[in-house]
């Protein structure tokens, strides 16, 4: 079977990462392993034979077999996020195919360079399924992650990438609230703008490579202050993910 066939998918899990963020576990039955970075297309049919399809990106890593994790966000009258949201549970099947992609993606190798990951809102998803397998890996490249969000309610995985920041003395963790911090917040309260990428960057030793995903702005800001401050444009690959998908 081609990975670009369809093929129907079992929900066998949902899980709430934020009011209006939830993962669906996805049992597949022709399982391809995929490299983080990629995605999957989703395709519903109503009864009238209507389409519509969306790609989520994966956020479960490769070493996960026989099944894959998509986290969707929420959108306001988003067809497809609002059926997943309100109409589907566990047991109930999707139809999918992929993985789909091969620019955006990170490979865990011994040679591993160190790791600069920048996300806004959603577009945290690839980025975690790079995380994930690296940590799977057993990888101790320098790995820093700056998430940009809007409010403490927002940060998706927040328990699992602080607990990854917590075991692992390679991995930083730097959240960047940019409208509400929590009380007492020490941390980045702004938008990322230049003196905040020179200040990231500055924790590494050696030049870095660099994924960056998030919505346009964002994503073309980030490039560009990289860019400035040296980094080779080689090095920084970036993926545009708005609340719908690509």
């Amino acid at each position: 079977m081609s990975r670009l066939d369809w093929q129907l998918a079992t929900v066998t899990a949902i899980h709430a990462e934020t009011p209006r963020v939830k993962t669906f576990t996805l049992s597949l039955p022709h399982w391809t392993p995929h490299l983080p970075g990629q995605h999957y297309t989703l395709r519903l049919t109503a009864p009238d034979g209507y389409q519509a399809e969306r790609s989520y990106s994966i956020a479960s890593p490769p070493e996960q077999p026989d099944e894959i994790e998509l986290t969707v966000e929420a959108v306001e009258e988003g067809e497809v996020s609002g059926y997943l949201f309100e109409g589907v549970g566990v047991g109930d099947q999707l139809e999918v195919r992929g993985p789909i992609g091969g620019y955006f993606v990170w490979r865990a190798t011994a040679a591993a360079r160190p790791l600069l990951l920048v996300a806004g809102g959603s577009g945290i998803v690839p980025l975690m399924a790079m995380l994930r397998h690296r940590q799977r890996a057993m990888l101790r490249n320098p790995t820093v992650l700056l998430f940009s969000i809007r409010t403490p309610e927002e940060v998706i995985y927040q328990q699992e990438l602080e607990a990854m920041a917590a075991t692992d003395a390679t991995f930083t963790l730097l959240l960047d609230y940019t409208r509400q911090a929590p009380s007492g917040w020490s941390g980045y309260h702004r938008r990322i703008d230049t003196a905040l990428l020179t200040e990231v960057v500055k924790r590494f030793a050696a030049s870095p490579e660099c994924y960056v995903c998030g919505p346009t702005g964002l994503v073309e800001s980030v490039a560009t202050g990289l860019q400035d401050l040296g980094l080779p444009a080689e090095d920084i690959r970036t993926e545009r993910f708005g609340p719908t998908g690509r």
